[in-house]
């Protein structure tokens, strides 16, 4: 397996990552322990280092964090783990702390997530998303004393606009402490958004980027078609809107592109991705063993030359 730094840090990032928001998950093979360990471990067999996980993943608060830590026990080292704090929408424990970018409530999140991941260290810990209560400068100035207290090794945000990104980033370098090292944003075939400002800031800053989707929640698997759709898919479940609407001509153009070349389109999208150089991991989530070795596979499998990846751009539309 590649690996990639992480922006101006010093992590080392698998190519491939684990996204961690199905361990935990209602009606999947990960709720449990067991089975949230079995992909685990596949993963860590197959190369893939790198687990990106939050507070809030999980049928409960902390659910997936509690997991992951678990399967990691034994075999902490192997892993680079990620984790992210003060998610705005969603319900907290800590909701009497503080606004969820404060320093308060920074302070008592970062101790739940290391009991739970079992750890003494938190190798990229992010910001949620932004946290228009609490200045910038003061969540910034709480993860620099976490990271000097060797608590965090590195830090990053997600959901933050490029705007937001590079005003995060003005304020860590006045107030000389530590940057924001990444980025993490929706990013696939169908969304192509980042593309406008965001990545343009991601490169202007020198920062990691890390696509949350990139697989369009499943429907870049290979396992979906005009007519299939596999009830037991996160897709078919609850997003079924997401296989109706697809843009079906263009999915079997890159189909029929990839067949050329003796690869499938999961190699195909994987290929696309990480031909752009500020992306750092696909993290794509996983149930099944066998979903995290695929990934694993595919992630090492083909690169697109310049005209290809000119090719599979123009079958789906730009953002706007």
């Amino acid at each position: 397996m590649d690996s990639r730094i992480l922006g101006p840090s010093s992590l080392s990032l698998s190519v491939v990552g684990l996204g961690c928001n199905n361990l935990g998950r209602a009606g999947t093979a990960t709720l449990t322990q067991e089975g949230a360990t079995a992909v685990v471990h596949a993963a860590l067999d197959a190369g893939v280092t790198f687990f990106d996980t939050a507070d809030i993943y999980g049928t409960e608060y902390g659910l997936s964090e509690t997991l992951l830590g678990e399967a990691l026990r034994g075999r902490r080292d192997e892993a680079v783990i990620a984790t992210k704090f003060g998610h705005v929408d969603f319900p907290s424990p800590l909701s009497d702390v503080g606004p969820r970018g404060s320093r308060s409530y920074l302070r008592a999140a970062v101790e739940g997530s290391l009991r739970r991941l079992q750890t003494d260290r938190i190798d990229l810990y992010q910001q949620h998303t932004p946290d228009a209560a609490t200045p910038v400068e003061e969540t910034l100035a709480a993860l620099d004393e976490l990271v000097r207290e060797g608590k965090v090794r590195a830090i990053g945000q997600s959901n933050f606009d490029g705007v937001q990104l590079r005003a995060a980033d003005d304020a860590a370098t006045a107030l000389g402490i530590i940057r924001f090292a990444s980025a993490q944003n929706e990013y696939s075939l169908l969304a192509r958004g980042a593309e406008l400002e965001l990545l343009p800031a991601v490169r202007e800053r020198g920062l990691g980027f890390l696509p949350f989707f990139p697989l369009a929640n499943g429907l870049f698997t290979g396992k979906f078609s005009r007519t299939e759709r596999p009830a037991d898919t996160r897709i078919s479940r609850q997003r079924p809107h997401i296989a109706e609407n697809a843009p079906w001509d263009a999915i079997e153009a890159i189909e029929a592109f990839a067949a050329e070349r003796g690869i499938g389109i999961l190699e195909a999208t994987f290929g696309w991705l990480l031909a752009r150089p500020e992306l750092t991991s696909v993290i794509a989530g996983a149930t099944r063993p066998e979903q995290i070795r695929a990934n694993a596979d595919a992630g090492t499998a083909w690169r697109p030359t310049p005209e290809e990846h000119a090719y599979i751009d123009g079958l789906f539309p730009r953002a706007a």
